[in-house]
């Protein structure tokens, strides 16, 4: 568990102040999930602070490329840093070909359910496809199952305001090499290079020192999930977990 240093550092940490009263944030609550592949990621590192010190750079990394392509979709024009430009010029570019609609008041919109003592904020509400919802923006390497709990924790506070909202997606941008001998890939985020192998194999793969690695380029993958009733009761799950990990603090802020 989390130590924290008094009542209002946690509150700060933990979740939002909205109309006078204190609710826990979504993504803090989802944190209790336990995350087998960053245990290994530790597991593999050289040392502990180490492993920190490489998923700050990748977090700071991920933040800077959710900042400039919110501030795009705002209709702004931010400076670009040429390492994260590939990821940023294919959004730009997805977004302008699909015809992803969206207006300012929907880009990081805090929200919060009264009925279940939560709050958050989303990255976006935008029409696609045809149709309206939540799309939250990812930067990771893989579109994982635990996005589920905290887009269906945002449908579920914004259902009932927003009677047409349909569906949720991820969006995930990415930048990677891809070697021009055997299309195995190399992820450069943080000071990490991931390398993974290509699928399907098409034939030999290279030694790992003995890629020849292409210019960087971004990549954008989307998925939709509409179903989200489902993974909301696995969220409220994740919820009274971590309600009871933070009793404490709970009680000292008067939330229980």
């Amino acid at each position: 568990m989390w130590d924290y240093k008094d009542e209002e550092d946690f509150k700060t940490k933990c979740g939002y102040e909205i109309d006078g009263a204190w609710f826990p944030r979504v993504t803090k609550i989802v944190d209790i999930k336990s995350k087998p592949a960053l245990y290994f990621y530790y597991g593999e590192a050289a040392s502990y602070k180490a492993a920190q010190e490489s998923t700050k750079k990748s977090a700071e990394e991920g933040t800077l490329i959710h900042e400039v392509s919110q501030a795009i979709l705002m209709g702004k024009s931010p400076e670009i840093p040429a390492h994260v430009k590939p990821a940023i010029s294919a959004f730009c570019d997805y977004i302008e070909r699909n015809n992803i609609q969206t207006s300012p008041e929907f880009i990081e919109k805090r929200i919060h359910n009264k009925e279940h003592r939560y709050a958050g904020t989303i990255d976006m509400m935008a029409l696609f496809d045809g149709k309206f919802g939540v799309m939250d923006i990812k930067t990771s390497q893989g579109i994982y199952r635990d996005y589920n709990l905290q887009t269906s924790a945002y449908m579920d506070a914004l259902v009932r305001d927003f009677k047409n909202l349909q569906t949720r997606w991820i969006l995930r941008i990415d930048q990677v090499h891809t070697c021009l001998n055997c299309a195995a890939t190399m992820r450069p985020k943080g000071d990490r290079k991931k390398i993974r192998k290509p699928w399907p194999r098409r034939g030999p793969v290279c030694a790992e020192d003995a890629h020849e690695w292409g210019e960087l380029k971004g990549i954008i993958e989307i998925k939709e999930m509409p179903e989200w009733r489902a993974d909301f009761e696995a969220f409220l799950g994740a919820k009274k977990l971590w309600e009871w990990e933070n009793e404490k603090w709970l009680r000292k802020v008067k939330y229980i």
